[in-house]
């Protein structure tokens, strides 16, 4: 299979295809950013980094990119999260008019080049929680209409998603009942942590964020990670410490391998964590292809 990632990251889409026992030919991915690039190539041999989303283009069976032009054939798949700033409730909406958003576009426009040659490739976009008239501008434009999916069924991190693909019609995952006391890291107690005569005076800080308080509880879903760095980085109460999740914490809650991100520094681990997938709904969705 030769599989074409926009908005790559580092690469969950090429761990979910081997965890789905999906045997692929030809894996490239476009990325900018270059630690998540480095997190890539540190984990996989067998992707190509083919750069700037904007600059790619396929004709002919030929893949052309800033790093140069491949001879692909046909491409069997078609994977991207473009930015979600636009879109999401959180943010300011601007929706196709904030210019990370309209990073969409270029998935359209490169899906469309590829399906004038092979109608039958299969796609799969990844997208934030939005206003139903954006969500209904995509589905038309695709074709299809969203599945929402909210990664505490195979996680413990409450992520919900919506999903545009042909692959077919998806069900829900299976719920695994986990929580945030079954990814707890063992080596935690190198991350940074407070006492409670610490927390007592910060709090008394009225500058202070109120969401620097909120702590994730150990018997519970831990709110959507995003991402986050310095004091925003969620916390959690274990035994007698205050303390951040650790980065490995955020691979398990993402259902990325331990210290996959691990050769890059811990700010730009929870960085590209709090932006990636939840490797397992990517599982479960590429499940229902046909190969």
């Amino acid at each position: 299979m030769n599989v074409l990632s926009l908005f790559d990251g580092m690469s969950c889409g090429r761990i979910a295809l081997e965890r789905a026992g999906i045997k692929v030919d030809k894996y490239f991915a476009s990325e900018i950013d270059k630690h998540a690039i480095k997190v890539t190539q540190h984990n996989w041999d067998d992707v190509t980094a083919i750069g700037d989303v904007t600059k790619i283009s396929f004709s002919n069976g030929i893949l052309y990119t800033e790093v140069g032009e491949f001879q692909v054939g046909k491409i069997d798949l078609v994977l991207a999260g473009s930015p979600c700033q636009g879109f999401s409730t959180e943010g300011k909406q601007l929706a196709f008019d904030d210019e990370r958003s309209k990073l969409y576009f270029e998935f359209e426009r490169i899906l469309k080049e590829i399906q004038a040659e092979n109608p039958n490739v299969k796609f799969l976009l990844e997208n934030v929680r939005m206003k139903q008239e954006y969500k209904d501008i995509i589905s038309e434009r695709l074709g299809v209409a969203p599945v929402a999916i909210n990664s505490n069924l195979v996680s413990a991190q409450n992520r919900y998603r919506l999903y545009w693909t042909n692959i077919g019609e998806i069900t829900q995952p299976q719920d695994k009942h986990l929580y945030l006391k079954d990814v707890l890291d063992d080596n935690s107690s190198n991350y940074k942590y407070w006492s409670e005569d610490q927390v007592r005076k910060l709090e008394n800080k009225e500058y202070v964020r109120k969401d620097y308080y909120r702590f994730e509880q150990m018997n519970k879903k831990v709110q959507c990670l995003m991402a986050q760095s310095g004091t925003n980085k969620p916390k959690v109460r274990h035994g007698d410490r205050i303390r951040y999740l650790t980065p490995i914490e955020f691979e398990r809650l993402q259902t990325v391998p331990d210290n996959y991100t691990n050769c890059v520094s811990d700010a730009q681990r929870y960085k590209m964590l709090g932006n990636g997938w939840t490797v397992d709904v990517i599982v479960h969705i590429l499940k229902h292809m046909k190969v």
